[in-house]
């Protein structure tokens, strides 16, 4: 038997209390869409009381929808009305239960026993527990009525158990909307909003009265509990919270690993794929969870990485893709690059469905499991756009309905008004004040919270774009961050580009903290390594630093964060094997994903049984890793790369929650003892050798280059020397051949008493391809072989 409440949100305050009379059959239903288009119903959880049998009031009830209407003589105070849908489909009023608005707090409407409310506070925003209750506040400058809507039920949110009408005279202080609710259970309630303002279009607001709203600030996010659920593909969101439970233990001397940015070796990862795949090991339940890691710490502690990059982790919806008919239709985001809420941890990432309040234990266990294993935690933040979309197809979800233009760059004087430096229909507006001290907020929060170590800025130059979508010289949210007193031991990382054109690599604005993704060394070591002519001095130039870049003020090497392969686009193996991208499982007819991906199929497109071709492919993969380890800066890797995982040439392959993005454990198996092995080895070498990785550029003393004439293009051979000086270790001699021909090299005499050992030749087979025992000593030449590079080690 269905119950609902119906209530009357416009009720003038001169009205007085209505009561419906007990057993009245409603007449034949009728909407009155006019006069009370704005009742509302709700569930009603428990039995209301006793009415005076005096009371009365003639009324109709119909279904429109999730709505009810009512018909009343007059305008009524809210109430809740119980109505029984009887077979005939006319409704049975039962009982009605009345909440007068001229009580000292905020109208509330429906539910058994309506909870006392307060004006409460607009510090802090968010839900957040007070003396005697829970306080609610958001910030909204243009809206011109907010309700606070309260779950008491998860289960049942088709509407709220009660709603909770904010008078703007008693909470509203400046722009921030507020109420604290005596009576409510510190933990289990969902919440959200119902903002209204202005409609007009063409001003820019996108308000809905009708759209229950995420609040931008809440610490925990409920919605789908199990990622993929297809039956719960059109949940909501709401915000939830837990003041219940004890401070989480992080363990008796727990510290995190504090490791100086020149000693990090990062490793970028999707959580997820990391453990999804049957061949993990890994339970069922766990799979592709928070605890799923955990498992598999030993894996990085083999492999020698001291850092993670987390793809995106904050709540987001991976069924955004599917919410309309469209040629991505078929695809789940398994990236995360589309961020609902950035406070909140991914829920769907808790094991076994455990939710959100499970999610954020679980995240802590991971981040404490990680640093005891010695490994810092660095996060993937998207803070330059939302899953919202744009004008043509939105997602109203939070941002969009509470305050558009506030929360978006938005150009009125555009047909197109919502800017789209993203690429992804709408653009963050990081330096509006009220959003960027939501960024800051969020920030703090991972760190104090969830003592997170660092973050990667996904897009970052948006981050230095102003409120009209103009670069900033000094944008204030990126000086803020730098000068945070919460952020100060934090490794910040910036993708210093965006979609809009903005290429800041070597000059974002950094205040001497931001280190950057370093796409020149990207694009300059792939067009070495595969045999491009004329680039053999820009090539030195990565692998000593790229001090072109980033050798001014008090920047350091460190400072770039050097890589070959990222997220997106082609794995290592695909860059390897594949001259095009493949995309067509991507459902875009191959428009999506970068067309120059500076690759080389090494002569055949794809899979081949051609060991001529695989052997090249294997040699190539060294080089790459060996160009890594020994360029000054901060290497990363991606998660599988260790192995050779493939893509099969998709190089935008965000949509696909299967074998294309989860890491292949039996494969890594069969690649132990070579690419793995050789993988593992060199990071080793790196991580233990004081000239690899250093504090400070090189200088004329620190380095020879073997060079004789570094104008002829067609040079494709590159060697030089560095000197251990005061740091010790011993000199490196490094050398890379990217003709496809051998070359005699004529190896320069080491230091007095001492001689060359082998320890790379990514020609050789494994074991042979690194050598640390010092077994192999090395004349004064050496024969290298098409492709292929050597690093030799001065030994007494």
């Amino acid at each position: 038997m269905p119950c609902f409440a119906v209530h009357c949100s416009a009720a003038h305050p001169s009205c007085k209390p209505t009561f419906i009379k007990p057993g009245y059959v409603c007449s034949s239903p009728v909407a009155m869409a006019t006069l009370f288009k704005s009742w509302r119903c709700s569930p009603v959880v428990s039995q209301p009381p006793r009415l005076p049998s005096s009371s009365a009031v003639y009324c109709a009830a119909s279904q429109l929808g999730s709505t009810r209407s009512c018909i009343s003589y007059k305008r009524m105070d809210p109430i809740s009305l119980v109505c029984e849908e009887l077979h005939d489909g006319t409704h049975k009023a039962r009982h009605a239960v009345h909440a007068c608005a001229a009580v000292q707090a905020a109208a509330v409407t429906a539910g058994p026993e309506p909870f006392t409310c307060e004006p409460g506070q607009a510090l802090p925003l968010g839900a957040s527990q007070a003396e005697n209750g829970i306080n609610f506040a958001l910030f909204s400058q243009h809206a011109t009525s907010v309700s606070l809507c309260i779950y008491l039920d998860p289960s049942r949110t088709e509407e709220p158990t009660q709603v909770i009408e904010l008078d703007p005279q008693k909470h509203r202080t400046g722009n921030t909307w507020h109420v604290l609710v005596e009576g409510l259970p510190l933990s289990g309630v969902l919440y959200g909003y119902r903002v209204d303002g202005p409609k007009g279009w063409e001003k820019g607001h996108r308000f809905d009265g009708e759209k229950v709203l995420l609040d931008p600030y809440a610490k925990l996010v409920e919605g789908r509990r199990v990622f993929g659920d297809a039956s719960q593909k059109m949940a909501d969101f709401f915000g939830t919270y837990d003041f219940s439970v004890s401070e989480f233990d992080w363990g008796e001397g727990y510290q995190a690993p504090s490791l100086p940015e020149k000693d990090l070796v990062i490793y970028e990862m999707n959580l997820r794929g990391f453990t999804r795949d049957a061949s993990s090991g890994v339970g069922e339940g766990f799979r592709g969870s928070y605890l799923g890691l955990i498992e598999k710490i030993p894996h990085l502690v083999e492999l020698g990485v001291n850092a993670v990059e987390l793809l995106p982790v904050f709540e987001y919806d991976e069924f955004e893709f599917q919410r309309r008919p469209n040629p991505r239709d078929h695809m789940i985001n398994t990236w995360g690059y589309s961020t609902i809420n950035f406070f909140a941890p991914m829920t769907r990432y808790a094991s076994n469905g455990g939710g959100p309040v499970v999610a954020s234990n679980e995240f802590k266990q991971m981040v404490r499991a990680l640093h005891n294993a010695g490994i810092e935690v660095i996060l993937d933040v998207v803070y330059n756009h939302t899953n919202e979309s744009d004008d043509k197809h939105p997602y109203l979800t939070s941002f969009r309905g509470i305050d558009n233009l506030v929360y978006y760059m938005v150009d009125l004087n555009s047909y197109v008004q919502l800017a789209n430096h993203g690429g992804c229909g709408n653009t963050f507006n990081c330096n509006h004040p009220v959003v960027m001290e939501l960024i800051l907020d969020s920030l703090r929060h991972w760190v104090t919270e969830y003592h997170v170590d660092g973050f990667r800025f996904d897009l970052a130059s948006i981050l230095c774009r102003g409120t009209d979508g103009a670069p900033l010289s000094s944008p204030p949210l990126v000086k803020a961050i730098a000068h945070d007193p919460i952020l100060k031991h934090c490794k910040l990382i910036a993708e210093p580009w965006d979609c809009g054109g903005l290429y800041l690599v070597g000059r974002f604005p950094n205040w001497d903290r931001w280190a950057e993704w370093n796409g020149m060394y990207r694009d300059d070591v792939r067009r070495f390594i595969k045999g491009d002519t004329g680039l053999k001095g820009a090539f030195a130039t990565r692998l000593a630093g790229s001090a072109d870049l980033y050798h001014n003020h008090n920047r350091k090497p460190y400072h770039s964060i050097n890589f070959v392969i990222a997220h997106d686009g082609f794995t290592l193996y695909d860059l390897v094997a594949y001259n095009m991208k493949h995309n067509a499982a991507n459902g875009e007819g191959g428009q999506d994903g970068s067309n120059d991906n500076l690759s080389w199929n090494c002569g055949v497109e794809g899979e081949t049984e051609d060991n001529g071709v695989k052997a090249i492919r294997n040699r190539q993969m060294k080089n790459f890793q060996v160009a890594l380890i020994v360029s000054q800066g901060t290497p990363m890797i991606l998660m599988g790369d260790e192995y050779g995982h493939t893509r099969l040439g998709n190089n935008n392959s965000y949509g696909h929650d299967t074998a294309i993005n989860h890491y292949q454990w039996q494969q890594l198996e069969s690649k132990r003892n070579s690419q793995f092995r050789f993988f593992a080895k060199t990071i080793k070498f790196r991580k233990e050798h004081p000239l690899l990785g250093r504090e400070s550029f090189l200088a004329e003393k620190d380095v020879t280059w073997h060079e004789r004439d570094w104008s002829n293009p067609d040079s494709r051979f590159l060697a030089f020397t560095l000197h251990e000086g005061n740091l010790g270790g011993g000199d490196l001699y490094v050398a890379f051949n990217s003709h496809n021909f051998g070359v005699q090299v004529e190896v320069p005499s080491p230091p007095h008493g001492k001689h060359w050992s082998r320890v790379v030749d990514t020609n050789l087979p494994s074991p042979d391809d690194f050598c640390d025992e010092g077994k192999v000593r090395i004349n004064n030449h050496y024969e290298m072989a098409p492709f292929s590079s050597v690093i030799f080690h001065a030994k007494s």
